[in-house]
């Protein structure tokens, strides 16, 4: 069973390994500095659907689907997935996986969703309700933008500290079987606002939460930045990206040369006009299965901090004139 440490934070008792993951990501990211990295590329935005919906929920099933396959499993061995979105009532995920018929946890952690479904899943595992599980978010650029914006054609613009929605997903599945890359513990984020209302300038917004989260994760296992390979953050971009560290080092934590963004480095900002960077359940999720968890399994990276970061509002709470609260959730990752 895990092991209490401190508030929200927990140490994880038994083996809990990746078995399998996948990534999936638009023409877009694929064009992109990670391109290469990514399980599959998506060149049409609609995926053969009607809509931009219907198309993110094909890029879920497809990430899904395809961890499956490169487990050697069937999806009849997997016991439960953990799934959410950036759709109202998180219907990408729920259209999405209906057709698999595996138990199904839906999950609203804005874009630290992909966190939150792998504390949720390995705290599953570790207690030996589960023996098998999925944690898996998806983000499209034209659903995000049309339900939390403008209307893709009416054309406005878009502000310096605005961030690019990506069109991609992560799929992790994880079990209790040893070796491979463990999560041994992590970090359930606190609700930070810092009365930050603007929607284009998110990475400000989620920026303290990660740093409370960060913080809180290295005082309750007495670590320091220096102990970790990286330590990740999800869709900060590149505004946010500098305000966590500026925010950890005036607690005297300094992070600058272990620190990575994930909106920061899915994009080319010199050749693609994303401004501050990638945002999205997607963003974070599938650099992690592309990117990172790749170089943690060959070894390249040992020991690692992923902390995945969310804003928590909603298109109603906009229009009512309402802050954005955030959240970050932390998931460590080690190579044994």
């Amino acid at each position: 069973m895990a092991e209490y440490i401190a508030q929200g934070v927990f140490r994880l008792m038994n083996a809990v390994s990746t078995e399998s993951y996948a990534s999936v990501a638009g023409k877009m990211e694929g064009d992109g500095p990670l391109g290469k990295y990514f399980d599959e590329i998506i060149e049409d935005s609609h995926f053969g659907r009607q809509t931009w919906e219907q198309a993110e929920s094909q890029f879920q099933l497809e990430a899904v689907s395809l961890a499956i396959r490169k487990s050697g499993l069937q999806k009849e061995n997997i016991d439960a997935v953990c799934s959410g979105d950036l759709i109202n009532q998180c219907i990408g995920s729920a259209y999405g996986l209906r057709e698999l018929e595996i138990p199904f946890l839906g999950l609203y952690g804005a874009c630290s969703t992909i966190a939150e479904g792998l504390l949720i899943t390995s705290l599953l595992i570790d207690s030996g309700a589960v023996r098998r599980t999925i944690a898996v978010t998806s983000s499209h650029f034209s659903t995000a933008e049309r339900q939390f914006r403008t209307p893709l054609s009416y054309g406005g613009q878009r502000t310096p500290t605005a961030q690019w929605t990506c069109t991609a997903s992560g799929a992790v599945m994880l079990s209790g079987e040893t070796g491979g890359v463990r999560i041994v513990g992590g970090c359930i984020g606190k609700i930070a606002d810092m009365g930050i209302s603007d929607i284009t300038n998110m990475g400000s917004a989620m920026a303290p939460a990660a740093a409370e989260t960060i913080k809180r994760y290295l005082a309750a296992t007495g670590t320091s930045p220096d102990d970790y390979d990286r330590i990740i953050t999800g869709d900060l971009g590149t505004v946010g990206s500098t305000l966590v560290k500026e925010l950890l080092i005036r607690q005297g934590i300094d992070i600058s040369r272990q620190h990575c963004d994930c909106g920061s480095m899915i994009f080319d900002n010199e050749k693609q006009d994303t401004h501050c960077g990638g945002s999205g359940c997607g963003c974070s999720a599938s650099v992690l299965c592309g990117y990172f968890l790749p170089q943690l399994e060959s070894g390249q990276l040992r020991n690692v901090l992923f902390a995945a970061t969310g804003a928590l509002m909603s298109p109603m709470s906009l229009q009512q004139g309402e802050t954005i609260p955030s959240i970050a959730h932390l998931v460590h990752f080690r190579k044994e």
